[in-house]
């Protein structure tokens, strides 16, 4: 009797509970919350569904729907061509698909962003997770939780913006660099509306995060939930954006596999 394959344990694994899949992504609908860019900045639609047929007159036997939504809309993919640092680099349609299938580290600061939703991580967060935990994951994702998917239902409570702008926690300017040109990983995760803090436009330079990381040939996950059913290192996510062609970005299905004891 030959040995059993790994894709012949792993399918055991699921069917027993041993891994269980964990939806990191956010329903996607009408009142999905979108960024907000000041004016005269062109901005992103929301989530439209129209209907083409529903067992109707249009079409008796099926149903279906047109649908508009922008790149960076929900839980979304960002590729390194989003932005002006990465703009020579790849779409989202060239992202290598071995590279959707990685390992995950989970920071979690939930403390930190309850107590200041300006909170920004620094280097030495990251440090003091390594400490515990070990290095960052080769070709893996740096998660960030911090309880910001708990407002996700709302979009006021979400986006947490006044008249200074949105305040909702993110990376430093030095750690957003660090993480792009120091660490081993292929890229950062959130759970808020963008990679970045809310204050990052007043950043030097504007939006760390999307220029070293994007620039650096890095990716982002945005609008991220359920980090809490992760464990701090050991979990794998399968990232799975729509190869538009040419495209900066996309939705994303993002799901984790979590072993269980």
């Amino acid at each position: 009797m030959p040995q059993p394959f790994v894709l012949a344990a792993l399918l055991t694994a699921l069917d027993s509970g041993r891994i269980e899949v964990v939806d990191l992504t956010a329903p996607l609908h009408a009142s999905t919350p979108v960024i907000q860019l000041p004016e005269p900045f062109g901005q992103t639609q929301p989530f439209v569904l129209e209907e083409i047929s529903r067992y109707d007159d249009r079409g008796p036997a099926w149903y279906w729907n047109n649908f508009r939504s922008g790149e960076h809309t929900g839980t979304h993919f960002d590729a390194p061509v989003h932005w002006a640092t990465g703009r020579d680099l790849a779409d989202i349609a060239s992202v290598p698909a071995a590279r959707l299938v990685a390992p995950a580290a989970v920071l979690d600061v939930r403390e930190e962003a309850a107590a200041d939703p300006d909170f920004l991580v620094e280097i030495d967060h990251v440090k003091a997770w390594e400490a515990v935990n070990g290095p960052l994951p080769e070709g893996g994702w740096l998660l960030v939780r911090t309880g910001w998917d708990a407002r996700a239902d709302s979009a006021e409570e979400y986006l947490n913006a006044d008249g200074t702008g949105p305040h909702t926690p993110g990376l430093s300017p030095e750690c957003a660099r660090w993480v792009a040109e120091q660490t081993p990983v292929l890229g950062l995760g959130v759970e808020t509306v963008g990679t970045d803090a809310g204050r990052a436009h007043s950043f030097d330079p504007p939006f760390p995060c999307h220029a070293h990381l994007l620039g650096s040939g890095k990716y982002g996950l945005t609008q991220l939930r359920n980090l809490g059913a992760l464990p701090p290192a050991g979990a794998v996510i399968l990232a799975g954006p729509l190869p538009i062609v040419t495209g900066s970005g996309a939705p994303a299905r993002v799901l984790a596999l979590v072993e269980r004891s």
